[in-house]
C-alpha cells in the first residue's frame, strides 16, 4: 500500500493490524477507510451502502480453520431441530394469544351479557357453566365481537370526552364557586400567558361574550394555577377535587406487550382486565339503563309501542339513558341545597357523560335515519312503490331496512355539508350565518354538547330537520310530480333485475364495468367542483344584479388606499394592506367572520324574492338531473345487446337498469362538458395553437388508445380467460357438458382481477413489474413513454398469461392424443390440464423455496458454529483475482 493513505473517517494511516480498504468506487482522499470505522459509521448511520457512490459494501465470511468441508449430518438434523422447535414454541404461543383474544375475550362478553339480559337468577349462577359450555361457539364468538367492539368504543369515547373536558373546561353550572372579578383578572392574565386569547378583536358582541366566558371557564385549573403563581391561595381538598383527572398508566407499554405478540404471557393479565372491564361496562352502560328503562316504559304505558317498534332493547336503553339523566339532574339540585360539593360534582359529570351520549346518538344515528326516511318517501313515485311495499320490506327485515335508511341519510347529510361549504367559498361571509361552518378551526362539536344546554341542541335539531327536509321537497318531491306532470311516460326507473341467467349475467358485467372503470375515471379526472362553483358564482351574481342584492350576497370589493406622502410608508402600507386583504379573504373562506354589507330599500322583500329564486333554482336543477342524464343513457343504452345472443327483438326491448343508464349518460355529459370548456380554454389562443394542441391531443389520444386496449383489454382479457378455465370452468361444468366461454363477461371480471393484482404487486416486494407500475402511473396520460409501457409492463405479463394460456392447450390438443387413445381420458385431460399445472407450479414452487429456506439455515448452523468473523472486500478484488 502506497504511503500518505488515510483513513476518511478517523484520519489515520493503515497499519499492519489495521489496513486500510477502498470498498466502494469513491476514487481520492475519500478512497480509503479502516474496517473498524466503516462498521462503526454503520451502526451509526444504518446504512449498508456508501452514501455518496451508492455502492454496497461487502464483507467477505472468515471460518476457523479445522471447519469441515462439509457439515456433519448430525450438526444439521440438531439446528433443523432446533429452528423446529423455535418454530412450534412460536405457533403455540402465537396460537394462545389468537385463542384468548378472538376466542376466549368475545365468548365471555357474550355469555355475560346473555345470562346478564335473561332477566333470571338461574341464569347468573350458571354464568361459570355457561361459559365453559361448547354449543354455538361460533355464533357466540360472532356477537361476542360486536358486544366487545361496543364496549371498546364506549370506553375511547369516555377518555375523548374526559380530554375534551381538560382541554376546553366543563360547562359553567359545573362550577361549584363563582369566581370574583379580580380571580377573574387573573385567570384572563394567565391564560394571555399561556397563548391563548382572551377576547376577540370583532364587530360581533355575542361572540365576545361567548369567548370571554370561555376565557374565565375551568375555575379548578385557575385556582391551581393562582395558588402557582401567588403563593397566598390555598384551597381545601374538596374545591382541588376533579372527577376526570383519572391516574394514568404507570407503565408504558406498547402494542406487542399488550397483545402478548412479544413472545412473553403478560398478556393474559390484559385478558383478564379486559374481561372485567367488559363486564363492568355491560353492567354500566347496558344493564342498568336497560332495566330504568324498562321500568319507565311500564310505568307510562308505553310498552306495545316500544314492542312495535321492532327494536325495543334499543329504545327501552336510550329511554333509560334519559331516565337516568333527570335522576342525576335532581340528585344534584338535592346535592347543592344540602351543600355536597364533591357530590355535586360527581352528579354534575355523570350528567355530561349522559347528556353529550345521547346527543351524540341523535346527531349521528337519528338525524341521518330521519333524513333517510324522508328521502325514502319523497321517491316513492320515482320507484313506483307505495308506503305499504316500505313497512312490508321493514317488517320483514327491520335491521337492515334501518341500515340501509341511515346509511343514505348520512351520504345525504354529508353531501349536503359539502355543497354549504362550496357555497360559503362564493358567497359573502355571514350569509350562511345560521348553518354551522365545519371549516372553522374553533368549530368543536363535542364542546358544544358539553357546553350548550339542551334546549338550543334542540333548536339546532329542529331548525337542521326543517332544512334537511325543505332540500328534499325541492329537489325530490316536487321535481318528480314536474317530470311526472310534463314527461307521462317517463317514470318510473327500472330498478329491478331480470330472472334470466343471461340477463343476470350481462347485468353483473356492466355493474362491474361501471364500478371498475367508469366510475374511478368520473371521480378521478372530472371537474365538477370547478364547474360547481363557476355554476354558482355565475347563478348569484346573475341574482343579485336582478334584486340589487350583490353587497349582501357577494359582498364590496375593497376599495384603493389613498396614497401616502413618503414613498417608503406607501410601499409598507401596500404590503400590510396585501396583507391585510389577504388575512380578510382567508376568513372569508373559512366563513370565521361576518363581513359588513349595504342594505338596499325593501330589504326583506328581496330577501323573500332570493328565497323564492333558490327554491326555483334547485327545483329546475334537479328536474334536469333526474331526466337529462337518464334520457341521454336510455337513448345510448337502447343500442347494447342486454338480451340472449342472437335475439335482436328481445335485446330492444328489454329495459336496462336505470343505474347504467344515469351513469352512462353522466359520464357523456361529464365528456362534453370537458371538450366545450378545453375548447374554450383554446380560443383565446389563435388558429396556430388551436392546431398545435389538436395535434398533441391527437397523439395523446393515439397513444392512449393504443395502451387503453393493451392494458384495459388484451391483459384483462386474457387474465379473465386464465382464471375462467382454472377455477370457474373445473367447478360449476360437468364433464359431460362443453363449457361455453362468455368472452364479454371474462373480459369484465379480468378487470376486476387485474385491479386486484396490481394492488397485490404495489403492496408487495420491490421488483421489475412493480417498477413499472409505478413508473405508468407518475407520468400519467400527458406523459406516457408508450415504448417503456409496452416493453416494460405490457409484454412480460401478455407473455406471461400467453404462455399460461397457450402450453396447457397445446398439451392437451396436440400431445396428449399422440399418446392417449381413450377420449373420456383426452376430455379429462382437455379439463383439468389448468388447474393440475397451477398445482404442480405452486409446489415446484414451494419445494424451491423450502431449498432456499434450507440453504438459509445450512449457512446460520455454519455461521454459528464455525465463523470467526469478516473481511471487508475491496472493490476491485474479482478483477485482480482474474488477472
Amino acid at each position: 500500500m502506497e504511503d500518505g493513505h488515510i483513513c476518511r473517517v478517523c484520519r489515520c494511516e493503515g497499519a499492519a493490524d489495521r489496513p486500510l480498504f477502498h470498498p466502494c468506487i469513491c476514487t481520492g482522499s475519500i478512497k480509503w477507510i479502516h474496517q473498524e470505522c466503516l462498521l462503526q459509521w454503520m451502526r451509526y448511520s444504518r446504512k449498508e451502502y456508501c452514501e455518496l457512490c451508492g455502492y454496497r459494501f461487502s464483507f467477505t465470511p472468515i471460518y476457523s480453520p479445522d471447519m469441515p468441508r462439509r457439515l456433519p449430518i448430525k450438526d444439521v438434523i440438531g439446528g433443523l431441530l432446533g429452528s423446529v422447535v423455535t418454530a412450534v414454541k412460536y405457533w403455540f404461543h402465537y396460537t394462545i394469544v389468537a385463542l384468548a383474544w378472538l376466542g376466549v375475550v368475545p365468548l365471555t362478553a357474550c355469555r355475560i351479557y346473555r345470562s346478564l339480559f335473561t332477566g333470571s337468577v338461574d341464569s347468573v349462577l350458571m354464568l361459570p357453566l355457561d361459559v365453559l359450555s361448547i354449543d354455538n361457539i361460533p355464533a357466540d364468538i360472532f356477537h361476542g365481537c360486536f358486544v366487545v367492539t361496543c364496549t371498546l368504543l364506549a370506553f375511547l369515547g369516555l377518555i375523548y370526552l374526559r380530554e375534551q373536558i381538560l382541554h376546553g373546561g366543563g360547562p359553567d353550572w359545573l362550577e361549584q364557586d363563582e369566581p370574583n372579578q379580580q380571580q377573574d383578572a387573573r385567570v384572563v392574565q394567565l391564560r394571555r400567558d399561556e397563548g391563548q386569547p382572551a377576547a376577540p378583536e370583532n364587530n360581533n358582541v355575542q361572540d365576545a361574550v361567548q369567548n370571554q366566558n370561555e376565557a374565565v371557564a375551568e375555575p379548578e385549573n385557575a385556582v391551581e394555577g393562582i395558588a402557582g403563581v401567588g403563593g397566598g391561595a390555598v384551597a381545601n381538598d374538596e374545591a382541588n377535587f376533579n372527577p376526570i383527572e383519572w391516574d394514568r398508566a404507570g407503565e408504558e407499554i406498547t402494542w406487542e406487550r399488550l397483545l402478548g405478540l412479544d413472545g412473553s404471557l403478560v398478556f393474559l393479565e390484559h385478558v383478564f382486565w379486559v374481561v372485567s372491564l367488559n363486564t363492568l361496562f355491560i353492567l354500566v352502560f347496558a344493564f342498568c339503563p336497560y332495566h330504568m328503562g324498562h321500568f319507565a316504559v311500564v310505568g307510562l304505558g308505553l310498552r306495545e309501542h316500544v314492542t312495535a317498534s321492532h327494536f325495543e332493547g334499543l329504545v327501552t336503553t336510550l329511554c333509560g339513558y334519559c331516565v337516568i339523566g333527570l335522576c342525576l339532574v335532581i340528585l344534584r339540585t338535592l346535592a347543592a341545597i344540602f351543600k355536597f360539593t364533591r357530590s355535586k360534582k360527581v352528579l354534575g359529570m355523570c350528567y355530561v357523560v349522559v347528556k353529550v351520549s345521547l346527543l351524540s346518538v341523535v346527531e349521528v344515528g337519528v338525524l341521518p335515519l330521519v333524513c333517510g326516511w324522508w328521502l325514502d318517501i319523497c321517491s316513492l313515485a320515482m320507484f313506483d312503490a307505495t308506503l305499504r311495499d316500505r313497512e312490508t320490506s321493514f317488517r320483514a327485515a327491520p335491521g337492515t331496512s334501518m341500515f340501509i335508511h341511515w346509511f343514505i341519510g348520512m351520504v345525504y347529510v354529508y353531501y349536503f355539508a359539502t355543497f354549504v361549504l362550496l357555497l360559503r367559498e362564493v358567497l359573502r361571509p355571514g350569509v350562511l350565518w345560521f348553518l354551522r361552518n365545519l371549516n372553522d378551526p374553533d368549530f368543536s362539536p363535542i364542546q358544544e354538547m358539553i357546553h350548550l344546554p339542551i334546549i338550543k341542541h334542540l333548536r339546532r335539531l329542529l331548525v337542521s330537520v326543517v332544512i334537511f327536509g325543505t332540500a328534499v321537497l325541492l329537489m325530490l318531491y316536487v321535481p318528480v310530480k314536474i317530470i311526472k306532470f310534463l314527461l307521462p311516460g317517463f317514470l318510473p326507473y327500472t330498478v329491478t333485475q331480470h330472472s334470466e341467467a343471461q340477463f343476470q349475467v350481462n347485468e353483473l358485467s356492466l355493474e362491474f364495468l361501471l364500478l371498475q372503470v367508469i366510475m374511478p375515471a368520473l371521480m378521478e379526472h372530472s371537474h365538477t367542483r370547478t364547474w360547481l362553483k363557476s355554476t354558482i358564482r355565475i347563478w348569484c351574481r346573475a341574482v343579485a344584479w336582478l334584486l340589487d342584492i350583490k353587497s349582501f350576497l357577494l359582498g364590496d370589493e375593497a376599495e384603493p388606499r389613498a396614497g401616502l406622502e413618503d414613498q417608503n410608508e406607501v410601499a409598507l402600507a401596500g404590503d400590510l394592506g396585501a396583507l391585510h386583504h389577504a388575512i380578510w379573504q382567508l376568513h372569508g373562506i373559512l366563513g370565521l367572520g361576518a363581513q359588513p354589507y349595504k342594505r338596499p330599500k325593501f330589504f326583506a322583500a328581496r330577501i323573500v324574492c332570493l328565497l323564492v329564486l333558490v327554491a326555483i333554482s334547485f327545483v329546475v336543477a334537479a328536474v334536469l338531473v333526474l331526466t337529462i342524464p337518464v334520457w341521454l343513457g336510455r337513448q345510448v343504452m337502447g343500442f347494447w345487446p342486454v338480451g340472449p345472443p342472437g335475439d335482436a327483438a328481445t335485446s330492444l326491448n328489454v329495459p336496462v337498469h336505470e343505474l347504467y343508464t344515469a351513469a352512462c349518460g353522466t359520464y357523456l355529459l361529464w365528456l362534453i362538458g370537458r371538450f366545450v370548456s378545453l375548447v374554450c380554454s383554446w380560443l383565446p389562443q389563435g388558429r396556430a395553437a388551436i392546431m398545435q394542441r389538436l395535434w398533441s391531443w391527437c397523439i395523446v389520444g393515439a397513444k392512449c388508445a393504443v395502451a387503453f386496449m393493451i392494458l384495459i383489454g388484451v391483459i384483462p382479457l386474457l387474465f379473465g380467460l386464465l382464471l375462467e378455465l382454472i377455477v370457474l370452468v373445473p367447478l360449476r361444468v360437468p364433464l359431460n357438458q362443453t363449457p361455453i366461454l362468455w368472452v364479454w363477461q371474462d373480459w369484465v371480471l379480468g378487470v376486476l382481477y387485474t385491479k386486484i393484482a396490481c394492488a397485490i404487486t404495489m403492496m408487495g416486494p420491490d421488483w421489475a413489474l412493480r417498477r413499472a407500475i409505478e413508473r405508468t402511473f407518475r407520468d400519467g396520460i400527458m406523459r406516457m413513454n408508450l415504448g417503456l409501457v409496452l416493453r416494460e409492463l405490457a409484454a412480460p405479463v401478455i407473455g406471461c398469461l400467453s404462455l399460461a394460456l397457450a402450453v396447457p392447450y397445446v398439451i392437451a390438443h396436440s400431445l396428449a392424443p399422440l399418446v392417449v387413445s381413450s377420449l373420456h381420458f383426452r376430455n379429462i385431460i382437455v379439463r383439468r390440464i389448468y388447474p393440475f399445472l397451477l398445482i404442480v407450479s405452486l409446489i415446484f414452487g414451494l419445494i424451491n423455496f423450502q431449498i432456499r429456506q434450507f440453504s438459509k439455515l445450512y449457512e446460520h448452523i455454519k455461521n454459528d458454529k464455525y465463523l470467526v468473523g469478516r473481511r471487508l472486500v475491496n472493490y476491485h478484488h474479482k478483477s485482480s483475482l482474474s488477472e
